[in-house]
């Protein structure tokens, strides 16, 4: 899903085409899933008429800045949200053939008609969204409303110092890689970002929060606001990203060639995935070692299969959780024990066939 960098990328457009032009007309397509707290007609009678000054972005949210009485929009773009400029390139996740343009996009959500006063010249801006994953809202205050106002420190406009940043990190005993993902703790890092870090940092994603060492802790530090950095410098452009960058190796699951990746020795390097917070993840097991108790000394190492061990439930899960133990505890009692003896045959059987 684009993640900081790409949204970062996203709010460079807008201001470079749009900035100073007033929103002449605004197109919508209804949709009560990815209109939140509003409707498409609302939205498009509160901004129309106005001028966009600029977008601007905290995390993985961006809003329009816009002159004159009312709200302004708020938007997040979910798992395939994109901003399109008609006539100009794709906002691409990851880098593609560029296609024949078709205007008005599929799955379009609004587009801004931007009227440019001195030229008389229109520019139509998009928002696009496949999966309706994304929202679109209208807000007084985006930086103090929610969602902005619930997120935590963003990487490039409020990365915290070091101290607290520790303090954070070390209070929680989730897996690291859970924390990064966290928007709460840290806003704008997604999967891809989040792997770079720690791999860079030489953490192993299912480290736990609390037993990582303090040199690891100034790793991810570091690392957590260089990534962002470069990517947003690279314009989230994936073929600019440094060649010694994780990224650039990281998508190769389940294929059977190999990865050209190398470890600093020159040796090749060792890309396994892992679930870990409901995410895949890709480390290079010969860097990022998971270990046990290190901040007590006594570490030991531990290797590591598809799925992480340590991946924690939230409340919700937790209830289920319960919820599904009393159901089997309650089944046990009323099936026969016939039937019982079945279904472990059953499955001793599909245990066999697998191996």
């Amino acid at each position: 899903m684009p993640e900081l960098p790409e949204v970062e990328r996203a709010t460079e457009v807008i201001t470079a085409v749009g900035a100073g032009k007033n929103i002449e007309r605004v197109e919508t397509t209804e949709d009560l899933l990815v209109y939140a707290g509003t409707t498409h007609d609302e939205f498009a009678t509160e901004i129309t008429g106005r001028r966009l000054k600029r977008a601007g972005r905290y995390g993985k949210v961006f809003y329009l800045e816009l002159e004159g009485d009312g709200r302004m929009p708020v938007l997040h773009f979910g798992m395939t949200g994109a901003i399109q400029v008609r006539g100009g390139p794709s906002m691409y996740y990851r880098k593609q053939p560029e296609k024949a343009e078709v205007w008005p996009p599929r799955f379009m959500k609004f587009i801004l008609h931007l009227r440019d006063e001195a030229s008389d010249t229109v520019t139509q801006l998009a928002f696009v969204d496949a999966r309706r994953l994304g929202r679109i809202r209208l807000c007084a205050s985006p930086l103090t409303e929610a969602p902005i106002s619930t997120l935590g420190f963003d990487p490039i406009l409020s990365m915290p110092a070091l101290e607290n940043f520790k303090l954070s990190v070390l209070k929680r005993s989730c897996p690291i890689k859970a924390l990064l993902l966290d928007q709460s703790f840290n806003a704008g890092v997604g999967n891809y970002v989040a792997d770079e870090i720690l791999y860079h940092a030489r953490v192993h994603p299912e480290q736990r929060c609390n037993a990582l060492t303090e040199s690891q802790i100034a790793a991810l530090h570091l690392q957590t606001s260089e990534v962002c950095r470069i990517a947003v410098e690279a314009k989230a452009d994936d073929s600019k990203f440094p060649e010694h960058w994780l990224f650039k190796h990281r998508w190769g699951k389940g294929k059977k060639e190999k990865h050209a990746m190398t470890l600093p020795t020159g040796e090749p390097a060792t890309i396994k995935w892992i679930t870990v917070g409901g995410r895949t993840s890709a480390y290079v097991t010969e860097l990022q070692r998971l270990t046990r108790n290190t901040r007590s000394g006594k570490a030991a190492e531990k290797s590591s299969g598809d799925e992480s061990e340590l991946t924690t439930l939230t409340e919700s899960d937790t209830e289920e959780t319960s919820k599904l133990a009393g159901k089997k505890r309650k089944m046990s009692k009323t099936v026969p024990k016939e039937r019982v003896t079945r279904r472990k045959t059953a499955k001793m059987q599909i245990a066999r066939d697998q191996d």
